[in-house]
């Protein structure tokens, strides 16, 4: 079993969320079956009593997503469109525009409304979702939108455009912008999150080896982390473990996870998980994460509080996992298989393929609604 190894200590604060690697490798198939999880022997953050994402435990759906409909979103970067799924039968039932290059759905910061991100250049746009009949709305013009988060207060959406390595903000109810920073020293600025506190936030820049952090209010930038597991890393997503403590950063060239303390000063470990390391998405306990391994069709299971693999997960016949998220009881996984025009529901209880559902071509950031929790900080599903 793999065993984290030490980091030279730096300087970083936060993180958002979000998800990428357009420009990964495809892998050879492996076909394995899956072997089960062991299961801790404690919820994560039980030392402390902290878990940041305690309102978002199995079950606990607010108010605010009554009536929604249960149904997986998929955007399709390549086709253009949006394919979605009965979760219960695992069937296709619809199919719709997602606007130029659809990359992530996400849901608001009020879980009212869900969006598809697209982000060709030089349009994009936000395509909005009615979660309450799972239909979708006009495309609002919005530069680049290859993510999309929020601010602690909802106050600001904030809008990853990689391209042109900035973040903008808008107002989320009118979507005008409000503020733009540049990083030019971030190409291919992309997945974020923020601190327990919120003060901070870590940043990814998927094609320059590095994380920012920036301050959670002004925004300003803090301090950087180079990275150096191997010269060509390409950091992906970025998440706050449950008990605050740690952010974990998945590197899909360095074939593992990098971990950094809860306010991002210091980098303090690196963990292999597998070929291709993508997404990281936790479960709704908070006592494991699902890494999702892209280049060799696999998922890891990390215990959250040791920070140690407890087991790895094979697609049987292969496949290219990528962005995802658990359902609201917490029983299944669901990831887009970014190569392969598929989706795959995995049971969260022994790793077993529930499904290998076709969609359209370069499907990327699912969606699985409704989600529990209080308000969305953005990406596919980054609910406290």
């Amino acid at each position: 079993m793999s065993t984290i190894r030490p980091a030279v200590a730096g300087c970083l604060v936060l993180a958002l969320l979000a998800a990428c690697g357009d420009n990964g490798d495809a892998a050879p198939r492996e076909a394995e079956t899956a072997t089960a999880v062991a299961s801790p022997s404690a919820t994560a953050g039980a030392a402390t009593g902290t878990n940041v994402y305690a309102a978002a435990g199995p079950g606990m759906l607010s108010e605010a997503v009554r009536g929604h409909r249960e149904l997986v979103y998929v955007p399709n970067t390549q086709s253009d469109d949006v394919t979605v799924i009965d979760p219960k039968t695992y069937k296709v039932v619809d199919r719709f525009y997602g606007g130029p290059e659809p990359q992530h759905v996400v849901p608001a910061y009020d879980l009212g409304t869900l969006y598809v991100a697209s982000s060709r250049v030089p349009t994009g746009g936000l395509v909005p979702i009615d979660p309450r009949t799972g239909k979708s709305g006009k495309l609002i013009n919005v530069q680049d939108v290859y993510n999309l988060y929020f601010t602690p207060d909802g106050k600001q959406g904030i809008v990853v455009a990689e391209a042109y390595k900035r973040l903008d903000f808008y107002d989320p109810t009118t979507w005008k912008r409000t503020k733009s920073l540049s990083f030019p020293e971030c190409a291919g600025i992309n997945h974020m999150d923020y601190s327990a506190d919120a003060k901070t936030m870590l940043v990814s820049c998927e094609f320059a080896n590095r994380m920012l952090v920036l301050d959670g209010v002004s925004h300003k930038k803090l301090r950087q982390f180079d990275l150096d597991v191997v010269p060509h890393g390409m950091p992906q997503d970025t998440r706050l473990t449950p008990d605050g403590k740690h952010f974990l950063v998945a590197d899909m060239h360095a074939d593992g996870v990098y971990v950094f303390d809860g306010a991002a000063t210091t980098r303090t470990g690196f963990i292999p998980t597998g070929k291709g390391t993508h997404g990281i998405y936790f479960s709704r306990d908070g006592a494991r994460a699902y890494i999702s391994n892209r280049g060799e069709g696999s998922v890891t299971v990390l215990d959250t509080a040791t920070l140690k693999p407890l087991t790895k997960w094979r697609i049987p016949g292969g496949g290219s996992p990528d962005m995802g998220g658990v359902s609201a009881d917490g029983t299944v996984l669901w990831l887009s298989g970014r190569y392969d025009g598929e989706v795959y529901a995995i049971r969260t209880k022994d790793g077993k393929l529930l499904a290998r559902i076709p969609v359209g071509a370069g499907p990327h950031g699912l969606t699985i609604w409704p989600q529990p929790g209080r308000y969305s900080l953005g990406h596919t599903g980054n609910i406290r």
